[in-house]
């Protein structure tokens, strides 16, 4: 789902260099095509909204495919995207083929989709692919309309973080039920910031290279364990945190028929792993020059305690526990 917005903030140069399309190509496509509307300032040079921006990405990765300009030009964004998200599907289908990862990914803010959706974009996730399934002009727009398709990533671009923008965000998710949500923001308060970490968000300052946010969306998928977790993570995705500390304390002290104490024992190596698996997201947060560790220690602890949770239940249902 695309809604439309026309914030000014872009002239054709700008659009070029970031769709990767030259000049004289973008004024055709406007002037005999009628592809863009701009505005234009009271010295008449042509403006352009972040719709636009992704109005481009879109129409050159489906003239990558074989489109023709004539035939696309006119179509909506809504009309634009689903095209798009057709020859995504299909790449997806023989990357999957190839044994490696994908994720569908809900965006706010329509430059921030034109980013990802870009192929230069495309070549830093290394073997993973995406899926934009839906795309929000603002949060206002995401609030107001579900997600059309399940989203396991919520993407969003924010110029300020406060309380109101991390209230947004949850009701949000809750709404819609994302697994993960990453955070890029321009300014804030690190007190919001960590609240939102705490929260199990990805929060990230920017400006980010896009190395550094293909990493974050990697983190979050299940790299090096898939087969392990087949069980456990059909869409490879790494499960939220099921248990408590408060739940894993009181697992642990249960006396049980067991002889070797498995309850106490994976109930702590659980807790373990959480803990370790907050401290390299936070570390993932907070560093760019060792982001691919990080973000790969986050997948094997993350991975590694969704097995062990998955362990605690056979336990618990072996011993009558209560979880």
């Amino acid at each position: 789902m695309v809604t439309n917005s026309k914030n000014i903030s872009y002239r054709i140069g700008n659009i070029s260099k970031l769709a990767g399309i030259p000049v004289p190509t973008l004024r055709v496509w406007e002037s005999r095509y009628a592809a863009f509307t701009p505005l234009k300032t009271e010295g008449q040079h042509r403006m352009y909204g972040e719709e636009d921006l992704l109005r481009a990405t879109l129409m050159k990765q489906l003239c990558d495919e074989g489109h023709a300009i004539s035939t696309i030009a006119n179509l909506d964004m809504h009309a634009l995207s689903q095209l798009y998200n057709k020859h995504r599907h299909s790449g997806a289908v023989e990357t999957r083929q190839r044994h490696t990862q994908s994720v569908k990914i809900a965006v706010i803010g329509l430059a921030l989709a034109g980013r990802i959706e870009s192929k230069n974009f495309s070549s830093s996730l290394l073997g993973s692919s995406i899926e934009v399934t839906n795309i929000y002009a603002d949060f206002d727009a995401a609030q107001h309309a579900p997600f059309e398709q399940a989203a396991e990533i919520l993407l969003l671009k924010v110029n300020t973080l406060h309380e109101i923008v991390m209230r947004d965000i949850q009701r949000i998710t809750a709404k819609n039920s994302a697994a993960k949500v990453i955070v890029l923001y321009n300014y804030g308060r690190e007190q919001v910031a960590h609240a939102m970490r705490t929260a199990g968000m990805l929060v990230r300052r920017e400006p980010l290279t896009d190395y550094e946010l293909a990493e974050l969306i990697r983190s979050v998928l299940n790299v090096d364990a898939n087969h392990a977790l087949s069980e456990v993570t059909p869409n490879s995705m790494i499960p939220a945190r099921k248990y408590s500390d408060e739940t894993l304390a009181r697992v642990a002290g249960i006396s049980t028929n067991v002889l070797c104490e498995c309850p106490r024992h994976v109930a702590e190596i659980i807790a373990q792993l959480a803990s370790f698996e907050q401290y390299s997201q936070e570390c993932l947060n907070k560093s760019t020059e060792d982001a691919h560790l990080h973000a790969y220690l986050t997948s094997v602890s993350g991975s590694a305690r969704a097995l062990f949770e998955h362990a605690l239940e056979k336990v618990a249902h072996h011993e009558g526990i209560e979880l």
